[in-house]
């Protein structure tokens, strides 16, 4: 045989229990069904209990509302007319019952804990009577009669030895089917009502399970089973197929709600399997609790939390090689009735911090301040404060102690997410590393904790991205186009979580739609500022997070400072922050160090040539930089290779500006301004100290045209056509073309225009490309050159999708 529970949504509208029917009738073995009240009755219960005890007449309206509630299901569920009228006739009679007490309460407005023991089992003998009556063959017991427990404190605990006897002796000749109320049940000495807790029926099914030593213990709920994680924050949580009952039980003692946690020991302690089952979908697998389980390769099997935490800490030098504080201090509690769910002690012995319900928490200081008032009054113990509006986590997985390195994993995950942990504990079994934060990083630290453990089936990447200009559209284009096939071979959800032009942003922590974002930003695009944009993003508080900078604005580059300090990584194609003051540049690199983080900026220079990595790598195997010669503007380089007789100075730089090469104003380029900055990024990375204002430069054009505003610019240009054409023609003569050079020696730096022949590496650089001679002390006779695509919205675009790429760190 095998008993089946139903929760209270399974039984709580007229489809879901017709649902629960037509499994009970299915099953072909015997079977014992445990049923709780009817969805959101208990909690009615305990509401009208209070109004009634308040002297509320709104009480008369909640159980009112009870009434017609179960009598329109029986009207709804039972066919039979007859069999209808009898069930009708016994629920009015105990609804009539209940309403007698409700009345007594009201009059003498006094709620005494048996007088709430009493009305709280209505809602469990109601709906069994109703599904006894809808299944045929079935029976119907009364769980008061063989449920038996004993009061501690103010908590009913079962009387083991009792109740197992007289279910035996209850179900000695057993029907098809046995109907069982859950949660209630009866005092073993006065046989007053009682009941096992909220959540109890679980409880019910599985003494009933254990006592009879059913073949399995099937608990049926809302939900596919015991998930990885909430899934209402997690979204790619899924279910848990297997797990022991250790790691059950440590789930659901820290906060997953799938089974009440006292249900676990009955089974285990006779090693009955429990299924967790799904009403609504009951073809699913669910999850399947047993003492043993298939491996799975997975050091950790779930996340639980408990988001309604308080620590309380007893410190003090005084409890240094005292023994009996603890005890003292847990004694004081369970006096309190205030239930510790972790313990954390130093192990020096000075410092001991629980956690407890916010509830709980300013009982809990006053019991405790009572019983150290001595200790306290003589400055033995600091004072006993308590920290509220905290949130307890759980990594659970019996395999964990059998794998070093899992405390240091999950650490270093909260670490580069900014979490910092007040408290931490972990027993000697190694299945359960629980730790306390703030209240606000649970969403983060739950999401990063699964990312980092591969319990989900992918990896998820969160990017907010400023400026959809040529280059921030085309990443946005590479990134449409790359999601799927990221996700299928690299297991990467590639999440663009917010999207900032240069007036509007939008933001979506699910992830935006890039198929349509600029119809979104234009139509439910919100105001922006830098200011406001940095704000919403650290609001938003998300896991695994990159922005990502496409302009080429100062208000910008300033933001960096605050993502990375908050472990938002970094990745810019704006050059301002990486060429702005040393220091400052120094202290971006430094924060995302010790945040465990990154802060990337290779195309900075070089657009998608990895020029700043190969620099990196050679530093970081040991070599130094000497010497860098570079030919560094996509833009320069195409204008020089571009003027010809028939294409003066002037069009030169217009069709720079047409193709996408040059900046929106190119006297940016022209001026040189772009190559110092790149030299000086190059500088910093080959380890130089070097600033703007350090680099000679040499240009080509008079400072009179970088005077006035573009329009000046434009119309005045013309003026050096005929200039440079003669220049031209004298050098293509002479075989030798110009190239704008940026030159740097043992931390030197010079930019300027300079005229090479045939033999020379720059002659032959076409277009907008670019070329970087590095010569280091390995590489001294023979330089290292990197040459290619310098300039262009696609490769720039495809440079920085490919830091991003770098920071999601791909399994």
């Amino acid at each position: 045989m095998k008993v089946m529970k139903f929760g209270g949504t399974s039984v709580g509208s007229v489809k879901s229990i017709l649902n629960v029917k037509q499994i009970i009738e299915g099953v072909k073995e015997p079977i014992v069904v445990v049923v709780s009240a009817l969805d959101g009755i208990t909690d009615q219960l305990i509401l009208t209990s209070k109004l009634a005890a308040q002297g509320d007449y709104t009480y008369e309206k909640e159980y009112n509302q009870m009434v017609s509630r179960h009598i329109e299901m029986v009207e709804a569920v039972i066919t039979d007319t007859t069999t209808r009228n009898n069930v009708l006739k016994e629920v009015v009679s105990i609804l009539d019952e209940l309403g007698n007490i409700y009345k007594g309460v009201f009059l003498i407005q006094d709620l005494s804990f048996k007088t709430s023991d009493i009305i709280v089992s209505y809602g469990e003998r109601l709906s069994s009577l109703i599904v006894n009556n809808m299944i045929k063959g079935s029976k119907l017991y009364d769980a008061r009669e063989f449920i038996k427990t004993e009061k501690q404190s103010e908590k009913h605990i079962v009387d083991f030895g009792t109740t197992n006897k007289l279910i035996q002796s209850q179900f000695k000749e057993m029907p098809k089917v046995a109907i069982v109320p859950g949660f209630i049940s009866s005092n073993v000495t006065s046989g007053e009502v009682s009941n096992l807790g909220r959540g109890g029926s679980d409880y019910t099914a599985s003494i009933i399970a254990a006592a009879l030593n059913a073949s399995i213990l099937e608990i049926w709920t809302d939900v596919d089973g015991f998930m990885t994680a909430d899934p209402k924050v997690i979204s790619n949580a899924y279910v848990i197929e297997e797990m022991t009952y250790i790691e059950a039980m440590e789930l659901c003692n820290f906060g997953a709600k799938a089974i009440y946690p006292p249900t676990i020991f009955p089974a285990y302690h006779h090693n009955i399997p429990i299924q967790l089952k799904n009403t609504f979908n009951p073809d699913a697998p669910g999850t399947h609790i047993a003492k043993e389980k298939k491996s799975t390769g997975k050091a950790i099997i779930g996340i639980s939390s408990i988001d309604d935490t308080c620590l309380i800490t007893v410190q003090g030098l005084g409890m240094v090689g005292v023994i009996g504080v603890n005890y003292r201090i847990f004694k004081a509690l369970t006096k309190a009735s205030i239930s510790v769910f972790m313990v954390s002690q130093a192990s020096s012995e000075n410092t001991t911090s629980f956690a407890v319900k916010n509830a709980d928490a300013d009982l809990a200081v006053d019991v405790l301040k009572k019983e150290f008032a001595l200790e306290l009054a003589q400055g033995e113990l600091n004072d006993i404060k308590a920290e509220k509006d905290l949130a307890t986590l759980a990594i659970v997985g019996e395999n964990m102690k059998r794998t070093p390195g899992i405390a240091g994993k999950l650490f270093g995950t909260l670490g580069r997410s900014g979490i910092s942990v007040i408290a931490c504990a972990q027993g000697a079994s190694e299945t359960n590393i629980s730790f306390v934060i703030k209240k606000e990083d649970l969403r983060k630290a739950l999401n990063s904790i699964h990312d980092s453990f591969f319990l989900a089936d992918y990896q998820v990447l969160n990017v907010f991205l400023a400026g959809t200009g040529t280059v921030g559209g085309d990443l946005l284009s590479q990134i449409k186009q790359q999601q799927p096939l990221l996700l299928a071979q690299n297991s990467l959800k590639f999440r663009v979580v917010g999207i900032a032009d240069i007036d509007s942003v939008i933001f979506d922590r699910k992830g935006i739609e890039l198929e349509n974002y600029q119809e979104t930003l234009r139509t439910k695009g919100q105001p922006t500022t830098p200011e406001f944009l940095r704000d919403e993003i650290l609001k938003m508080n998300i896991f695994n997070s990159v922005f990502v900078d496409c302009t080429a604005s100062p208000q910008i580059a300033a933001l960096y400072e605050d993502f990375l300090s908050h472990n938002i990584s970094v990745v810019a194609a704006n050059k301002i922050a990486a060429s702005s003051a040393y220091d400052n540049y120094l202290n971006l690199k430094e924060i995302a160090r010790k945040k465990g983080i990154k802060y990337l900026f290779e195309t900075n220079v070089g657009a998608g040539l990895p020029i700043i990595n190969t620099m990196n790598a050679l530093i970081n195997s040991g070599d130094k930089i000497l010497k860098l010669q570079a030919v560094l503007s996509g833009t320069l380089n195409f204008i020089f290779n571009t003027i010809s007789a028939e294409i003066p100075l002037s069009k030169a730089i217009l069709m720079a500006q047409e193709a996408g090469f040059s900046e929106p104003d190119p006297r940016i380029d022209l001026s040189g301004t772009d190559v110092i900055r790149k030299l000086v990024i190059l500088s910093r990375e080959a380890g130089y100290r070097v600033e703007q204002a350090d680099v000679i430069k040499n240009l080509f054009i008079p400072d009179k045209y970088f005077q006035g505003s573009l329009k000046d610019f434009w119309k005045t240009i013309p003026e050096m056509n005929a200039e440079f054409e003669a220049k031209r023609k004298k050098l293509e003569t002479e075989g030798k073309k110009y190239r704008f050079v940026a030159e740097m020696d043992n931390g030197s730096c010079k930019v300027g225009l300079q005229e090479v022949d045939r033999s020379h590496p720059f002659y032959e650089l076409e277009g907008s490309n670019n070329i970087i001679m590095i010569t280091t002390e390995r590489y001294n006779e023979y330089p290292m050159i990197i040459k290619g695509y310098g300039a262009g919205a696609s490769v720039t675009a495809a440079g920085v999708f490919a830091d991003i790429i770098s920071i999601a760190n791909i399994r």
